[in-house]
C-alpha cells in the first residue's frame, strides 16, 4: 500500500464530494440479478509459495525498472500461464509503462529572516524531492506562508489561499482535513473520514496550481496515519513518475515534509505557534498567514528514463467476451531502503504486496478451474503503486480493454494474515451497487458487514482501484475486519498496530512461515464469489446516486456501444 500515490490533479471539487456515506440496503431489483456461487477451494500452496518467492531477497524488494522487476514480472506471467490464463495484451503478458526515475540529493534546508538563521537536516528534520525532471533544482530565499490545510474547495466555501499570492513562495501545510479530529462522520469534510482534500497528493497539486515554488507538509502521526519513519523510507532514494514530455515543469520546484518539531521551530522563528495556527486553520474563514522567514535549499537529481511493466492475463468470456470484470493487485515494492540495525536494507514487501499478488494468481487458478464465465475476467498486476499508483493510472488512461465495457473491478492490496475474522469491511463505505454483491457473498460465510473502522486514513484514495474509479469504473476495495475468530477485536487491532509500527515499508516486512492464512483464503473466496457473480449476470453496477464517480460512469456508459 502506497504513501507516495502521485495522481493526476484531481481534488474533490472535480469529484463532487468525498464524504464517506453510510452503508445502506440496496433495491430488490439489484438483489434479484445476483447469484453468488459457492466458495471455491483456494490453493494454500500457491499463496505461500508465490508470496515467499516474490518476497525473497533474490527479488531485492521488487522496485520498478530493476533486476528485481524483471524477475517478478516474469514469475507472475509464468504463473498466470500455468493458472490457465491467456496473455492479456495482444499476445503478450506485458503492458509497458513509461517511467522517469529521479534520485534527489538535497542540501540542508536553510531558513532566514527570523530571530536567527535556522538549518534543518535532511531526513532527520525534513525530506524533499521534486517532480520536475531536471538535473538541478534551486529554491533561493523563497518567502514562506502558512496556508492551513492547503485546501481550495469552492463548493464547500473553503479557500486556504484566500487573499494571498503564493507564486514563487514556499507554503507550509497541515496534513489531513480541518475536521479530522471529529469523532463522527459529520463536518465540512466528512468529519473523521479523510477526503481527497486531506491526502498529501492533493495538497501538492493545489500548491502547484497556486504557483507555489515549494510545498512542505507538517508531519503528525495521528492525522497522517503513519510515523516519520514511513515518510523517510518512502520519500528518499529513487522516486518514480510518469515520463511526461514536459518534464512536469508545471509542478512546484520542491515538495516535501517537515517533522512536527522542525515545523514548530520554523514557525517560532516568525513569532508564530504551530498549535495556535493549527487551531485557527480548522475554522471556516481561515486566512493564510505570511511568515517573516524565507527558505532555501537545492536538489541535485540523477535521472533515468525506462519503461516498467504491468502484467496482464485474461480468461475470455464464453458468451459476452467484450464485457470485462477486472481484478488488480500491485506487484512492486520499495526495493532497497533504510537498513535495520542488522544491516538488512531490502524492503521485501511480503505483506505489501507479495501477498496480494499471490492472491491474484490463486484467484486466477480458481476461476480457470471453474471454466470461463459469460463475461471475460481480467487479471492485472500493476507496477509502481508505491510510487503513486502509476501502473494502474497508466492502464486507466491507456486501457487495453475499454473502460466503458469494464463492468466493475476488485482490488487486492495486502491480504489478511492475522487469521480468520467475523466481520468484513468495505473500505470507503457504501459507494456503489457492488455493496449488494458483498452482502450476498459474505452472507454465505456468516460474516457481519461493518463500517470502515479508520475512515480518517483515507484508504479508498490510496490504492490502485482509485485510478480506475476516477475513470468511472465501479471498484471494490474490501477486506476482512479486525474482529478475529481467535482473540477478537483486541487481537486484530494489535496485529495491525504491530505491522504498522514494525514492518510497514521497512526491511522487516518479510515472509513468515507462521502466518495464519485462513483469513486470506476467506477473502479470496469472497472476491471469487463477487467476481463470478459479476461475470455471470447481465447487470451493470453503478455508483450510488450522490457518489463522486457517478457522473463519470454515466457519461462513459452512455457512449459505450452496448448502451446505444
Amino acid at each position: 500500500m502506497n504513501l507516495r500515490d502521485l495522481l493526476l490533479p484531481l481534488g474533490c471539487a472535480a469529484l463532487a464530494a468525498c464524504a464517506t456515506p453510510r452503508i445502506e440496503q440496496k433495491s430488490p431489483e439489484i438483489q434479484q440479478v445476483i447469484e453468488v456461487a459457492s466458495a471455491p477451494a483456494i490453493s494454500l500452496a500457491t499463496l505461500t509459495t508465490a508470496t515467499q518467492i516474490l518476497a525473497s531477497d533474490v527479488f531485492e524488494g521488487r522496485a520498478p525498472t530493476t533486476a528485481g522487476e524483471e524477475k517478478a514480472t516474469a514469475f507472475i506471467a509464468e504463473q498466470f500461464g500455468k493458472a490457465g490464463l491467456q496473455p492479456g495484451n495482444n499476445g503478450t503478458w506485458f503492458q509497458n509503462v513509461p517511467l522517469v526515475e529521479t534520485t534527489a540529493t538535497p542540501t540542508p534546508l536553510r531558513v532566514t529572516g527570523g530571530a536567527q538563521p535556522l538549518t534543518f537536516k535532511y531526513r532527520s528534520d525534513f525530506v524533499a524531492n521534486t517532480y520536475q525532471v531536471q538535473p538541478k533544482v534551486a529554491l533561493e530565499n523563497s518567502d514562506m506562508v502558512f496556508v492551513g490545510y492547503g485546501i481550495h474547495a469552492p463548493e464547500r466555501g473553503w479557500n486556504d489561499y484566500a487573499g494571498v499570492d503564493v507564486k514563487g513562495k514556499t507554503v507550509i501545510i497541515l496534513v489531513n482535513d480541518p475536521d479530522w479530529e471529529n469523532p463522527t462522520l459529520e463536518g465540512p469534510f466528512g468529519g473523521k473520514a479523510m477526503t481527497y482534500y486531506g491526502r498529501w497528493t492533493y495538497k501538492y497539486e493545489e500548491a502547484a496550481r497556486q504557483g507555489a515554488a515549494a510545498a512542505f507538509i507538517v508531519h503528525e502521526t495521528a492525522p497522517a496515519s503513519y510515523g516519520w519513519n514511513v515518510v523517510q523510507s518512502s520519500w528518499t532514494g529513487a522516486q518514480y513518475n510518469m515520463n511526461d514530455p514536459g518534464g512536469h515543469m508545471d509542478q512546484s520546484k520542491v515538495v516535501g515534509w517537515l517533522t512536527n518539531e522542525a515545523a514548530q521551530r520554523l514557525l517560532a522563528a516568525s513569532g508564530q505557534d504551530l498549535r495556535t495556527l493549527s487551531a485557527t486553520a480548522k475554522v471556516a474563514g481561515f486566512r493564510p498567514v505570511p511568515l517573516r522567514t524565507s527558505a532555501s535549499t537545492a536538489l541535485t537529481n540523477q535521472i533515468k528514463r525506462q519503461a516498467s511493466k504491468n502484467v496482464i492475463g485474461i480468461l475470455p468470456g464464453r458468451t459476452r467476451p467484450n464485457e470485462y470484470v477486472i481484478h488488480t493487485a500491485h506487484w512492486d515494492h520499495l526495493g532497497r531502503c533504510d537498513a535495520d540495525p542488522k544491516g538488512d536494507d531490502i524492503c521485501n514487501g511480503a505483506v505489501d504486496n507479495a501477498s496480494g499478488t499471490a492472491g491474484l494468481i490463486a484467484l486466477a487458478q480458481a476461476h480457470a478451474k471453474a471454466g470461463a464465465p459469460d463475461r471475460s475476467l481480467v487479471f492485472l498486476a500493476v507496477t509502481a503503486e508505491e510510487s503513486g499508483l502509476l501502473g494502474s493510472r497508466y492502464y486507466a488512461e491507456n486501457p487495453i480493454y475499454p473502460l466503458a465495457q469494464t463492468v466493475a473491478g476488485i482490488n487486492m492490496d495486502v491480504l489478511t494474515l492475522a487469521g480468520d475474522a467475523r466481520d468484513f469491511v468495505a473500505v470507503g463505505g457504501a459507494k456503489s451497487e457492488l455493496d449488494e454483491y458483498v452482502r450476498r457473498a459474505i452472507a454465505t460465510h456468516g460474516l457481519a458487514l461493518r463500517p470502515e473502522p479508520a475512515p480518517q486514513a483515507g484508504s479508498y484514495y490510496r490504492s490502485d482501484h482509485f485510478s480506475l474509479a476516477k475513470q468511472g469504473v465501479p471498484m471494490l476495495y474490501a477486506k476482512l475486519g479486525n474482529d478475529l475468530v481467535e482473540g477478537g477485536t483486541a487481537a486484530g487491532e494489535a496485529w495491525a498496530a504491530d505491522y504498522r509500527a514494525s514492518r510497514y515499508h521497512g526491511p522487516n516486512d518479510e515472509y513468515d512461515p507462521n502466518w495464519d492464512w485462513s483469513g486470506a483464503i476467506r477473502e479470496l473466496q469472497i472476491y471469487y464469489q463477487i467476481g463470478r457473480a459479476l461475470a455471470t449476470n447481465t447487470h451493470w453496477p453503478n455508483w450510488n446516486p450522490n457518489d463522486e464517480f457517478r457522473a463519470i460512469r454515466d457519461r462513459s456508459r452512455a457512449a459505450a456501444p452496448a448502451a446505444r
